[in-house]
């Protein structure tokens, strides 16, 4: 189990709520987090999913932001954010290719300080959900320690995770390699395929936090009961 996963993280909220220097960020730890024994059916969840400029969060930079509240039953469309923001790192013809965002759409965008309100505002008081914690975790934490001075904690419920956890023997021997078989893919996309869900054009930002909060729902449908405690999924 991960350090994430062992974070008494209701209690580290009311500590960051007490010690932050940021209005916005004392606001939002301020509305707490659940604690880990809440039934994920009761659980206020929020997809969401950052493009960037690169991976490295030390040397890249967010470019979009698309999140979709949501819980088990029901998926909030009208409720839902997207911001593109201009990065504080240039953008390479390899990312333009992959998200699609060029030097025009960026030229008058704002800097992702200026949409800290409203994002923190539409993620306070829910878990959220995304698809490989990694990016949007360290980048969030990345660029609030650039534009505020000190960084972002929240608890993920990560859908790569549940389906490597659903999957543990993703990988293939080299004899099935030679027969033409490959190895289980986790990918939002072919996760998706998994459970019967539609194809949606990926790497945009809305589009993708609507795509996880569909394959959570999937997930917990055909995996995890209702009474499931949200401890045992978030880290």
């Amino acid at each position: 189990m991960s350090d994430h996963q062992l974070r008494d993280w209701p209690r580290l909220f009311a500590e960051l709520a007490a010690s932050s220097r940021d209005p916005r960020l004392r606001a939002y730890y301020g509305a707490g987090c659940i604690a880990a024994d809440t039934p994920l059916a009761e659980v206020p969840l929020v997809a969401l999913d950052v493009e960037t400029t690169g991976l490295d969060p030390r040397q890249h930079a967010i470019v979009s932001l698309g999140l979709v509240p949501l819980n088990l039953q029901r998926i909030r469309c009208s409720e839902a954010r997207y911001w593109v923001v201009k990065p504080t790192s240039e953008l390479s013809a390899e990312s333009v290719t992959f998200h699609h965002i060029t030097h025009s759409d960026i030229r008058h965008a704002p800097r992702l300080a200026h949409v800290l309100d409203e994002l923190l505002e539409a993620l306070a008081g829910k878990v959220v959900v995304a698809h490989y914690r990694k990016i949007e975790r360290n980048f969030l934490d990345q660029a609030l320690r650039q534009h505020l001075g000190e960084g972002l904690s929240f608890p993920i419920i990560d859908t790569m995770e549940l389906e490597a956890r659903l999957h543990p023997k993703r990988g293939i021997s080299w004899w099935d390699r030679l027969r033409g078989r490959r190895p289980l893919s986790i990918r939002l996309a072919d996760s998706r395929q998994r459970y019967g869900l539609p194809i949606y054009s990926a790497h945009h930002a809305l589009t993708d936090a609507l795509a996880c909060g569909e394959l959570l729902q999937a997930q917990a449908a055909t995996h995890y009961p209702a009474h499931t405690p949200v401890g045992a999924l978030w880290s």
